[in-house]
């Protein structure tokens, strides 16, 4: 048994020289969050799982880290709660053989994919031609060697100058999607090395290879969204939290779900910018003040808030406290058709498209969607990370009131809340609001 009250840093370890690091709020808490024992009490024989007491034990106090990976496939949909363990493992097998099918896929087009290293430099041109630049073809890692081989020859080259000996993997490529992929290699690298680098879990090599391969993976099978800033972020958890890389990529493909419209651009707009505009009509009905000050400061597109919406959070909380959120916020919008939603073959398809008019029990859902179905809007509801951030907004409405004379101030008090910010307390706020919106919502 686990001490009331503990912290859960232990599980998370930070480096010793990172000193500036937020400290941790979530404790581990005997009777309120969900320990082995309760999370093993809840399947039925066959492996069924009431996820209703699941649900209600997440919102009180978190999941245990120790078995915080195996209950978030359940929450983003990764399995259904009615399936049985039989189901599962063979449901999880499948998946394995598949993503290691899209890996192999991957490094056949280039070989660093799966080698254990990963490339922070451009490898090939917008044309396909490949880079044959020093610092890139030396790019190391101290215990694996070059992360592309080096051709030093220059007999063998080739009479358009570009070459083809068997140290030289890199060939002109002539296929754009192909050309558009490896593209963002280097891109996923930069940002690879730069994701939780405070945590000694990062501090290992394969650790930091494995993400950057799930990430390449992904922006391959995903060519409508590919990769984006900010989805190492997303990602980084789930390399901590579950062993197998192929559960891991599962794990982060379903949060994906909710989240690529986010990363959906086009030359005209951003896809985050929808949730922003949804922002700003939630802060009118609620604080119109507080909106109107904003707009006055040409703040009305409520682009401060593009970090909190894109990466949930994960730079205004400690580590351990944003996936203490994000479990919280999960619990609430749970879905129980989830699963069938996404096991649709297209991977296009996001959470609530088909869904509507689909019968469903009321007890097997989270807080926040029993009361979106109640409410019985025609629209898609909302997803509650919109409510978070107006939440956090409401709360610090006096001082943006009072302090704020430019963007530049409002920019920095938000920033000011690095840390210090209750995960507890926001989702608690996030459900007033909505239950208010909604109200406000149907009188008008």
């Amino acid at each position: 048994m686990w001490n009331t009250g503990a912290p859960a840093d232990s599980f998370y370890e930070v480096r010793p020289e990172c000193t500036d690091v937020p400290k941790t709020r979530f404790k581990i808490r005997a009777g309120k969050t969900l320990s082995v024992r309760k999370w093993q009490a809840a399947f039925n024989p066959e492996g069924q799982l009431d996820i209703s007491k699941t649900l209600n034990r997440i919102h009180r106090g978190g999941i245990h880290p120790s078995i915080r990976g195996e209950v978030w496939e359940f929450l983003l949909g990764c399995y259904d709660p009615m399936s049985t363990f039989e189901e599962r493992e063979a449901i999880r097998q499948r998946r394995r053989i598949e993503y290691a099918t899209w890996k192999e896929d991957c490094r056949q087009m280039f070989p660093v994919v799966g080698s254990g290293r990963y490339i922070t430099a451009p490898v090939i041109t917008e044309d396909g031609q490949p880079i044959h630049d020093p610092l890139v073809l030396l790019e190391t890692n101290p215990d694996k060697g070059p992360a592309v081989p080096q051709d030093t020859s220059t007999a063998d080259g080739n009479p358009d100058g570009s070459r083809s000996t068997p140290n030289n993997n890199l060939e002109t490529v002539k296929d754009p999607k192909i050309i558009q992929w490896m593209l963002t290699l280097h891109q996923i690298g930069l940002d690879v090395v730069r994701t939780d680098r405070t945590l000694v879990f990062y501090e290992k090599q394969e650790n930091l290879s494995k993400l950057w391969d799930i990430l390449a993976v992904y922006a391959w099978i995903d060519k409508d969204v590919g990769y984006c800033q900010g989805m190492s972020d997303l990602c980084s958890p789930m390399i901590m939290l579950l062993e197998d890389e192929g559960d891991a990529f599962w794990c982060f493909e379903r949060l994906m779900r909710r989240l690529r419209g986010n990363f959906r651009c086009t030359d005209s707009s951003v896809g985050v910018e929808t949730q922003l505009n949804n922002l700003a009509a939630i802060t009118q009905v609620i604080d119109p003040k507080l909106h109107q000050h904003l707009e006055t400061l040409g703040g009305g597109d409520y682009l401060f808030a593009f970090r909190m919406l894109m990466v949930l959070f994960r730079r205004e909380f400690s580590f351990c406290d944003s996936l203490y959120l994000w479990e919280m916020m999960w619990a609430l919008e749970y879905d129980p058709d989830l699963c069938v939603l996404y096991e649709e073959p297209d991977i296009g398809n996001e959470k609530g498209e088909g869904s509507k008019g689909k019968a469903k029990s009321i007890r097997q859902c989270g807080k926040y969607e029993r009361e979106n179905l109640k409410a019985k809007n025609s629209e898609a509801p909302l997803p509650i990370s919109v409510f978070l951030v107006a939440s956090v907004l409401k709360d610090k409405s006096t001082k943006l009131l009072t302090e704020a004379r430019g963007l530049d101030d409002v920019v920095k008090i938000l920033n000011d809340m690095t840390g210090n910010l209750d995960a507890k307390k926001a989702c608690t706020g996030a459900m007033k609001l909505h239950k208010k919106y909604l109200k406000k919502a149907k009188k008008a």
